[in-house]
């Protein structure tokens, strides 16, 4: 009975193992494409899927969402999109709360996801929260303000995931020395932590140094 109890113990964490990813991940897209979704409340009411074929579509909110998205990157990558994109800059600029939550949004946003932009395109090493105690932190940037100068040496601008939920975590700036940048990408490194160290990216052995001649 011991055996049997253990086999069936067994049986049942893996498949747990098995349908607890899968659930999730069927959360969390379902969550997204409802989201997305709710796009459709710009079309007129008549141009609805369920009153053009008699049912709801699943995800055509998010097709026309990505569809919207697409189209103003577009129109905003001409001249004529630019001049109304500085224009619409310039309206929210003077209403006193909107100015704020905008332009911080703003350049978070063109941090993360300009192509120029450094956040976020490294993986560190670094000792937090204690000498000794290891864990992986992003490359943001480095000090600005009045903070650089109150820093002496070089210095950059990192960000410590928490796990398992990454989008949360601290703000540190600590000197480049004291910083170990990672053979690994910016995905590995969300993936380790996010799986709580479960998930180990692959160890990939640098080169021995060439000899000098």
């Amino acid at each position: 009975m011991r055996v049997r109890g253990q086999l069936i113990k067994r049986y049942f964490i893996t498949g747990l193992l098995i349908w607890v990813p899968l659930a999730i991940t069927a959360w969390v897209l379902n969550l997204i494409i409802g989201t997305m979704d709710q796009s459709l409340r710009l079309l007129p009411e008549a141009i609805h899927p369920r009153n053009l074929f008699g049912f709801d579509i699943p995800g055509a909110g998010a097709i026309l969402t990505l569809l919207i998205i697409l189209v103003t990157g577009v129109a905003a990558a001409n001249f004529i999109g630019e001049k109304l994109v500085r224009w619409w800059e310039k309206l929210l600029a003077r209403i006193p709360v909107v100015n704020s939550v905008y332009n911080s949004v703003k350049q978070v946003s063109d941090t993360l996801f300009s192509q120029s932009g450094q956040a976020f395109r490294k993986a560190l090493l670094v000792q937090y929260p204690r000498q000794g105690s290891w864990t992986i932190a992003f490359l943001t940037g480095q000090p600005g303000g009045d903070v650089v100068n109150h820093l002496v040496g070089d210095y950059v601008s990192v960000y410590v995931p928490t796990t398992p939920n990454p989008t949360s975590g601290f703000f540190l700036m600590l000197p480049r020395s004291d910083t170990i940048e990672l053979e690994m990408s910016v995905d590995e490194a969300l993936k380790y932590i996010i799986s709580m160290g479960v998930v180990a990216p692959p160890a990939r052995h640098l080169p021995p140094p060439q000899p000098h001649h």
